[in-house]
Order: structure tokens, then C-alpha cells, then sequence
């Protein structure tokens, strides 16, 4: 059996980009913007296509657990727990411009 790392995201659709980073609520979710719409899965696949480029792992190594149908979502990612929390991390500090400025 592999090790798992669960990490929790807050989905902006729609977005004028796709970009993984940054934070938001409490408790701290990550950020993932992506272009798709929420209609029919697409924004589930493009934000899992994303997160798998930012964490530099397959989109298989992704299961939603929680959240499938709303923006909070709880996914678990197959892979070195260490490595990924690392990453994890990195990427809720890279903040935009925007994000900053809200606090």
C-alpha cells in the first residue's frame, strides 16, 4: 500500500488562469484557479490536471475524498508524504498580489 498525503484546496473556477498557490480561510486551504467551468466535472479534472503539474506528480496519484460537488474540497495524493508536505507548504506561501493585499 502507498503513503498518502491529504491536503485541503479552495477551487476558484472561471478563473482568467489556472494557477496553483496562495491561501485562504480558516482553517488554511490552498488556492487552485483554474479556467473550466463547475458544470459536469470539468473543473474537477482541470483543477486535478493542475495540481498534479504543481506537486509534479501523475493525476492518477489524486482522489477527491471530500468536496466533489463545492469549491472546499479534501483530496488525497499517493506519493512520499514528506515530499509532498513540503510542496504543499511552498505553495500556500506563494501568494499573489491580490491575495496579499486582502489581509
Amino acid at each position: 500500500m502507498s503513503e498518502q498525503f491529504l491536503i485541503e484546496i479552495r477551487v476558484r473556477p472561471n478563473s482568467s488562469r489556472n494557477k496553483v498557490g496562495g491561501v485562504v480561510g480558516d482553517p488554511a486551504r490552498l488556492v487552485v484557479a483554474v479556467q473550466a467551468p463547475a458544470v459536469d466535472g470539468k473543473a474537477n479534472a482541470a483543477v486535478i490536471k493542475e495540481l498534479a503539474k504543481a506537486f509534479d506528480c501523475r493525476a492518477r496519484d489524486f482522489t477527491i475524498v471530500f468536496g466533489e460537488l463545492g469549491r472546499d474540497k479534501r483530496l488525497l495524493i499517493n506519493g512520499d508524504p514528506e515530499l509532498l508536505e513540503k510542496k504543499y507548504l511552498e505553495l500556500q506561501q506563494t501568494a499573489t498580489l491580490q491575495q496579499r493585499f486582502d489581509f
